[in-house]
């Protein structure tokens, strides 16, 4: 995306810079087992918030989440 853009529209789904960034944030988060409960579930909202964004990118077309406990639950969400 150029710079002076933040966000575009993909197949009228809302994608914003830094969306596969907060992503992999968030998996982090996710899949860390010494994380807070509440941190971890603040990172799921985050992650099924984004999803619609994702998959409009294609990210996943491309990439494997290698957490195969994260990969189920992405896959499980529609």
């Amino acid at each position: 995306m150029p710079d002076h853009l933040d966000h575009t529209r993909i197949d009228g789904v809302l994608v914003r810079k830094g969306s596969v960034g907060a992503f992999l944030a968030n998996a982090r988060i996710w899949t860390n087992a010494q994380a807070d409960a509440g941190a971890r579930a603040q990172a799921e909202r985050h992650i099924a918030e984004a999803l619609p964004a994702l998959r409009a990118l294609g990210l996943f077309e491309v990439l494997e989440i290698r957490d195969p406990r994260l990969r189920a639950w992405v896959a499980g969400q529609g």
